[in-house]
């Protein structure tokens, strides 16, 4: 509460639904459904239809018209849709008014009233906005609070100017019933379980006498004062329902708070530790210095005459230029992704170039690589292909297409398989590029990837599209 403004708007909307299904289950359960004659029908309709057609107008208009304004700013569509709202609300309850006889007229004072009350919170609301609101403010309690009371304020205007529609039962809820609930519920958490919590449990069970002889005093006066027995019957209900309930459960909220509040507690300060982790790692790492160093040995490479050495520097610096700068983006152009590719299987045809049984094949289109793609989705499959298909020992083969088409990207990549034993210390660890590969694609191209994956004693065959 004390660092960000709530959701007043989701707020706004539960209060209101709250009140007007309170309105309309209240005129449901006080007004007897048999033996009605026709007037009363109608009214008795006319008292269920008419808070749900105002709450109804109340949800597209705040809920939904006024936000998209917001976003858009289109005044002509604001004022197109405000006004069939308005045409189709006043209708609507003018004619249940009339026939029910709340009016004389079309012309509805109570309708009217409740537009200007709206309005009045509309405008309030922007003032207060404009006074405590800006860019420097940390602390937004006083705000949060003025606009919780705000919103109370209003609600009990509104059923002031609703009593005949509304009832008294829905007023003595929302004007004596919750704010006593509330009241008894901040009383608790701040004097009675915050006390008791930091072990003070003698103020705090002072605390919480006092609140029992407060109300037991309250409906004595009453019962004196009008000469009614019953106010302490009704006195000692409420004590044992605040008692008995309302206390224990507030309880119970408020330590599932807390706990919720540790856990989050927790997890940020695992995730900054993590950041703090990942920052040290990057840190030991100077790119500059990298860069500088693999340009002295390519520099050195070509003044040696060793080709095959400075070619390698050359595509080994792109690679890791690469994963510094383009690996960390969201989506990078198709042809970085191919580059990379390209630098990958070079560097491994530089390392077995001599080998007589080994294949190596790399069928790819020239042109037609556009769009973009998320980073290191295909390199996976063309590694696990050279790790576990090439033997010094044993014919082997890799063979890569890959095709670049209009808005999509195709890859194949076959290679030979040569099983390892039970010993081989990468067994084990295989498969995990894979997997996490697998699951990228299942989240950022949801039915808009295919990948079939075969192998048999000889070969291992991986196909991928990607649509773009």
């Amino acid at each position: 509460m004390k660092d960000h403004i709530l959701p007043f708007r989701q707020i706004e909307w539960w209060v209101i639904t709250f009140l007007f299904v309170s309105i309309i289950l209240s005129n449901v359960i006080s007004t007897p459904v048999f033996n009605l004659n026709s007037q009363q029908g109608t009214i008795y309709f006319a008292k269920i239809f008419i808070p749900l057609i105002f709450m109804a107008s109340f949800f597209m208009f705040h809920m939904k018209v006024l936000p998209n304004y917001q976003k858009d700013r289109r005044k002509a569509k604001l004022i197109i849709y405000t006004l069939l709202i308005f045409m189709g609300s006043f209708i609507l309850i003018g004619a249940f008014s009339v026939s029910a006889d709340f009016t004389s007229d079309f012309l509805m004072p109570f309708y009217f009233n409740t537009l200007a009350i709206y309005a009045g919170y509309g405008a309030i609301i922007y003032i207060l906005n404009q006074i405590l609101l800006s860019k420097e403010e940390k602390d937004f309690r006083l705000y949060n609070f003025l606009r919780f009371l705000l919103i109370y304020l209003f609600v009990v205007i509104f059923l002031l100017q609703f009593q005949r529609i509304a009832g008294e039962a829905v007023a003595v809820l929302f004007v004596i019933i919750l704010p006593s609930i509330i009241g008894v519920v901040i009383y608790n958490f701040f004097l009675i379980y915050s006390l008791k919590k930091q072990g003070r449990k003698g103020e705090s069970t002072a605390y919480y006498v006092f609140l029992v002889v407060i109300m037991a005093g309250i409906f004595i006066g009453i019962a004196i004062a009008e000469n009614a027995g019953e106010a302490l019957i009704v006195g000692l209900i409420l004590i044992v329902f605040m008692m008995a309930i309302i206390i224990p459960f507030s309880n119970f909220f408020f330590k599932k708070y807390e706990n919720y509040l540790s856990q989050l507690n927790t997890l940020t300060l695992k995730v900054d530790q993590g950041s703090a982790n990942l920052a040290f790692l990057r840190s030991q790492i100077n790119p500059h210095f990298l860069f500088n160093a693999l340009n002295t040995l390519y520099g050195t490479a070509l003044q040696e005459n060793a080709e095959r050495t400075s070619e390698g520097i050359q595509k080994l610096g792109d690679m890791m230029r690469f994963m510094l700068h383009e690996n960390n983006q969201d989506k990078i152009p198709v042809i970085r992704e191919k580059e990379y590719l390209v630098n990958y299987v070079d560097l491994q045809n530089l390392r077995i170039k001599d080998q007589e049984n080994i294949e190596i094949i790399f069928n790819r289109t020239e042109e037609g690589c556009t769009g973009e793609i998320a980073p290191m989705l295909l390199i996976p499959f063309v590694e696990n292909a050279f790790k576990h298909g090439i033997s010094l020992q044993k014919k082997s083969w890799v063979k890569i297409s890959l095709r670049c088409l209009d808005g999509s990207v195709h890859l194949d990549v076959n290679n030979s398989i040569h099983r390892s034993n039970d010993e081989d210390p990468e067994k084990k660890s295989s498969g995990i590029g894979l997997e996490n590969v697998k699951q990228r694609l299942n989240l950022l191209y949801p039915s808009k990837h295919e990948l079939v994956v075969r192998e048999n004693e000889l070969e291992y065959f991986v196909h991928l599209s990607v649509k773009l």
